[in-house]
């Protein structure tokens, strides 16, 4: 008897195709009927929907950037401004927030009771005050009342802090560095080939991380031998009257907004990681026990390698949190994405233009971080099959 074929309608694959569709095309009609409300608001008001203003002159000052900008520049030119200043805070706190989390994640599952209970108290003040009431007591209770230039404070390795901020040494690049970074990019490149070879023959992380990281460390400092003179010089800031010079200078608002967020980034990090090697099987510990492995031993080969598929996907959230909690700097007057894109939407009567921007380029930026750490997470995932 053959069988009869199902009608249309009742087709399981032809009504989940015509309900994706009808899906989008409702999304489209709201989205086409709030943007015609939104066009017509605007015009009701005198507004435009256009980024035409980005080429006026801006006609305010910015404290601080990584590049050059003057009142007579453009809109345009102040936004990149605040930009890099936000890519630059979220990458250093990101570095900095993961170095003091691991550590401090670490010492949350220390036998030791001293600093067992140092990391706990840590940990739950930084995750039970509100990041906002941190940057200002931060900036207010402890950068401003630093000493003068005169009387500023010395810390180890030539780093001065005073009410002008904190002031750092610069690197200074001699006439070998370009053939020393010829070095650290062949060093580069071998650490990838050599990852990518042993992981697939040994199968094993440890060799091939071990092997990758020896690249990267050696070949550069062969070569920092071998190009004759070094490649890097020192520029130590030097204390005046009234300001330093030389040196890295980092304004008091910048310094603030950095410690801010990495202390407060870094107690987040710090139960990621706790619960990541939490997360390790017991038996797994005491077999490398029966080894003979070392403590040290077993928290670098068997413990992080088996808890990093835990600890990443999380890291990741943290990691878009530092970002997104950067656009805080307004409390402090530092001129980061968000502050320089309110002055921008206040001069030029341009708010929706310019906060769509905003969100653009948090969404970029976001997008990004995950991009990297998804494939960092895919490998983590691949290498503990």
């Amino acid at each position: 008897m053959q069988r009869q074929a199902v009608p249309f309608w009742r087709d399981v694959r032809v009504l989940t195709i015509l309900s994706q569709v009808v899906f989008v095309i409702s999304v489209v009609i709201v989205a086409g009927y709030l943007y015609s409300n939104l066009s017509t608001a605007m015009r009701t008001r005198g507004l435009v929907a256009g980024f035409g203003f980005l080429e006026n002159q801006s006609g305010f000052e910015i404290g601080e950037g990584l590049i050059p900008y003057k009142p007579t520049d453009t809109y345009a030119h102040a936004f990149a401004v605040g930009v890099l200043n936000s890519l630059l805070v979220s990458a250093v706190g990101i570095f900095l927030a993961t170095i003091l989390g691991f550590i401090v994640g670490v010492a949350r599952l220390s036998t030791n009771w001293l600093v067992n209970r140092i990391a706990a108290v840590y940990i739950e003040i930084i995750r039970n005050t509100p990041l906002l009431v941190q940057l200002v007591f931060i900036y207010f209770g402890v950068f401003v009342k630093l000493p003068p230039v005169r009387e500023s404070i010395e810390l180890p390795g030539s780093i001065f802090a005073s009410q002008r901020g904190v002031n750092l040494p610069r690197p200074i690049p001699s006439e070998s560095f370009m053939p020393w970074i010829a070095f650290v990019g062949f060093g580069l490149i071998a650490a990838i080939v050599l990852w990518i070879v042993l992981t697939r023959r040994t199968r094993s992380p440890l060799v091939a991380w071990s092997s990758a990281i020896a690249a990267v460390i050696l070949i550069p400092a062969l070569g920092w031998f071998l190009v004759g003179a070094s490649p890097l010089g020192v520029e130590l800031p030097e204390r005046g009257r009234f300001n330093f010079t030389g040196g890295i200078a980092m304004s008091p608002e910048f310094s603030a907004l950095l410690t801010g967020l990495v202390f407060y980034t870094a107690g987040f990090i710090a139960e990621v990681v706790r619960g990541g090697i939490q997360a390790v099987r017991r038996g797994q510990i005491e077999a490398a026990h029966a080894l003979g492995l070392g403590e040290m031993q077993i928290l670098q080969l068997v413990i992080f390698p088996q808890a990093m598929r835990v600890i990443v996907p999380p890291l990741t959230s943290q990691y878009l949190n530092l970002a997104k909690n950067s656009s805080l700097a307004i409390a402090i007057g530092f001129p980061d994405l968000f502050n320089i894109g309110a002055t921008i939407a206040n001069q030029t009567g341009q708010p929706v233009p310019v906060i769509l921007l905003i969100m653009l380029t948090y969404l970029a930026m976001s997008l990004f971080t995950s991009l990297l750490m998804n494939i960092y997470n895919r490998r983590v995932q691949i290498l503990e099959k």
